[in-house]
């Protein structure tokens, strides 16, 4: 059990990079980013032919540097080419795969059993250690931390608040003379780094990289961002980077027990699906039930109110 859960762990946080990346961009900067699946294996891909190469720790700015990539060209298409920002994301999504093909010399799969990776160069560095059976999560935490870390800091600073702001009021940014296709475009690559980094981990700790690794990426993280924000209502930056981080791994301990739970694997992203829908919609469907208990208190209230009036009105005639 404790090793199950220790897994579960490992994996929330090495997806929680997607998740921080998707808050980057859906929730600083207002753009659904659609590119997020192929960036996601784009970085898998990439990360796997260093590996195979003998270079591990290539790997990860090598999958970085290939998901900024991904992220310009969707920013470039949005901002110079005046294409919807849904549209943008789909049309890399789906160029990404030929791409990704590509990087991966033809092949739909590859492995890298017996290569070093990050996640071994670790476990085997802490060999004879207490600390040896939790060498891939120590890896796993010390990325999310730098990668958190960091990206609070830059929120933080002049240029990360002219991303918020463009986020928030692209106009009132205009008028300030920022220049406001530029910050997107930094944005989506920085979002983009993110999302490749998390696919370069994913498949570095399973020691394998296929086309489909990223598929339902989006999704996953556009959960586990919401389920965050349930938790993390309010707060600054940091609250909402913990919330990222936490409710990745909320996601995924969910994920483990509906697989406990015998839960058929063809169901799961159709469960994935109705946690969006229930963290979207369980906000507003409670708001609107507090603003009809409301009204109803006020009516109740007002009846009270009428009918203590008539009373005394009653009082006063028959007296």
């Amino acid at each position: 059990m404790t090793s199950l859960f220790q897994t579960t762990l490992e994996l929330g946080l090495i997806s929680s990079l997607t998740v921080l990346a998707l808050y980057l961009s859906y929730s600083m900067l207002n753009i659904c980013d659609l590119s997020t699946d192929g960036a996601f294996t784009m970085g898998a891909a990439a990360g796997a032919v260093m590996v195979i190469a003998g270079h591990p720790f290539l790997a990860v700015p090598s999958a970085m540097l290939a998901g900024a990539l991904s992220g310009l060209l969707t920013a470039l298409l949005q901002t110079k080419m005046g294409m919807d920002s849904l549209l943008s994301g789909i049309v890399v999504n789906t160029g990404a795969y030929s791409i990704n093909i590509a990087i991966m010399g033809g092949s739909s799969l590859l492995n890298m059993n017996g290569r070093t990776t990050v996640f071994s160069f670790i476990t085997d560095a802490l060999a004879g250690s207490s600390l040896e059976a939790a060498g891939k999560l120590i890896t796993a935490a010390f990325f999310v931390l730098a990668v958190g870390t960091s990206l609070a800091f830059f929120l933080r600073t002049r240029l990360g608040l002219a991303l918020r702001a463009a986020g928030d009021n692209p106009d009132m940014v205009r008028s300030s003379s920022i220049n406001i296709t530029a910050i997107t475009i930094l944005g989506l690559c920085i979002s983009g780094s993110f999302t490749a980094l998390s696919g370069c981990l994913l498949a570095c700790y399973s020691k394998s990289a296929n086309i489909n690794i990223g598929t339902g990426m989006l999704t996953v993280a556009l959960a586990s961002l919401l389920i965050g924000r349930m938790f993390f209502k309010k707060g600054g930056t940091a609250l909402g980077i913990a919330g990222a981080v936490a409710g990745s791994v909320l996601f995924r301990l969910f994920y483990t027990l509906a697989l406990r739970l015998n839960m058929p694997a063809y169901m799961l992203k159709l469960a994935s699906s109705v946690i969006v829908i229930i963290a979207i919609a369980g906000p507003h469907f409670l708001e609107k039930v507090k603003k009809r208990g409301s009204r109803l208190t006020a009516a109740a209230l007002f009846k009270r109110k009428e009918s203590h009036h008539a009373e005394i009105k009653s009082y006063i005639k028959n007296f």
